[in-house]
């Protein structure tokens, strides 16, 4: 039995939907992501789970009872907002024992356990601050010490790293990770950042517009999309033309393996990840596949290159609606061709 679970869940605020017929499934000690764009329900479905929306229709389980009609206090769950939500006029240590003193538990066992969990977010010593004299990472800290100190049914996580940089963002969602898996905590996590989701979650599920299309763990939804808005929402995409019998197609003159339930036909979009195409300085090869492009940019990533191409020959401006026709390629830096530059005729190969 799920520990948490989302029974045909819709929310609708007047005539519109923002979440309609969910059904999600986690289970105890699990990290979950909802990932979606603004406006895919994601964070409303966070606020049904925390008691914060009531569900239209649905309901909503916490290890097998039924808890739809609780009120937030009600339900045992732990939560880290966007905007931290803490005590300006309290110290760090004060703001972790808050939700313990509401419980009625004494000073000295509370500010033992909040002292704890300041010690697992890495923050003892700064138990005296004023949160208003720490950094959004601290503050962030501070947030998730306070949530996880009352030892809560299941942790939510409501986009807690978008305020915050790239680099404190990237040492925070790891530590997260490293403290959910010490502590078992059961996770929500809602983000709509794909790179945050892929690095934490045991399994992700991504949303759009008020459903679940797909949810497996990150490796799977990377390599095994189930859909194309899937397959265009994890990671980089490149859509481009082919002919298909269902288990291959042939894609600028090169037979590519497809993915069971794949389309057939004479003109159709294949999905091509930017590391399964190759690429090499027009002339350079004696190969007959591939297509003919143009460098438009070069972004070196470290020991990675992902460079942005177009497409020259025009036969694909009508199947890409009268725009050219772009693909873009990433290798190891090691691979790049010796002196590529911006405006280079290349051969693009699958």
């Amino acid at each position: 039995m799920a520990h948490l679970e989302l029974i045909d869940i819709s929310k609708a605020f007047g005539d519109v939907y923002a979440v309609t017929s969910m059904n999600l499934a986690v289970n105890e000690g699990e990290f979950v992501c909802l990932l979606g764009p603004s406006g895919c329900g994601k964070t409303t479905t966070l606020h049904m789970i925390a008691g914060f929306e009531a569900p239209t229709t649905g309901k909503i389980l916490l290890a097998g009872r039924d808890i739809t009609r609780f009120k937030p206090n009600q339900r045992g769950l732990g939560i880290v907002f966007q905007t931290y939500a803490l005590f300006p006029h309290m110290t760090a240590l004060e703001n972790v024992e808050f939700g313990l003193e509401v419980r009625g538990m004494g000073k000295a066992e509370r500010r033992k356990i909040a002292m704890e969990q300041l010690e697992l977010v890495g923050l003892a010593d700064q138990a005296k601050k004023y949160t208003q004299q720490m950094s959004g990472g601290q503050q962030q800290r501070v947030a998730l010490a306070r949530a996880l100190a009352v030892k809560p049914r299941v942790l939510l996580l409501d986009e807690p790293l978008s305020a915050l940089d790239a680099k404190v963002r990237v040492q925070l969602r790891d530590q997260i990770r490293r403290i959910q898996l010490t502590t078992g905590t059961t996770t929500v996590f809602v983000t709509h950042d794909q790179e945050e989701a892929l690095a934490v979650a045991d399994r992700i599920g991504v949303m759009n517009k008020g459903k679940i299309e797909q949810i497996a763990a990150p490796q799977n939804l990377y390599q095994r999309p189930a859909t194309e808005y899937v397959a265009t929402f994890i990671g980089l995409t490149n859509r481009l033309p082919g002919a298909s019998n269902g288990d291959e197609a042939v894609v600028f003159g090169q037979r590519v393996p497809l993915l069971a339930g794949s389309a057939k036909g004479d003109s159709v979009a294949v999905l091509v990840r930017p590391e399964n195409l190759t690429l090499a300085l027009a002339g350079s090869s004696d190969s007959h596949v591939g297509e003919r492009a143009r460098v438009e940019v070069i972004h070196f990533l470290g020991s990675l290159v992902r460079v942005d191409t177009v497409i020259t020959s025009g036969e694909y401006q009508r199947w890409n609606k009268g725009e050219q026709l772009k693909a873009t390629v990433q290798l190891p830096a090691s691979e790049l061709p010796a002196g590529l530059a911006v405006g280079d005729d290349v051969i693009v190969t699958p």
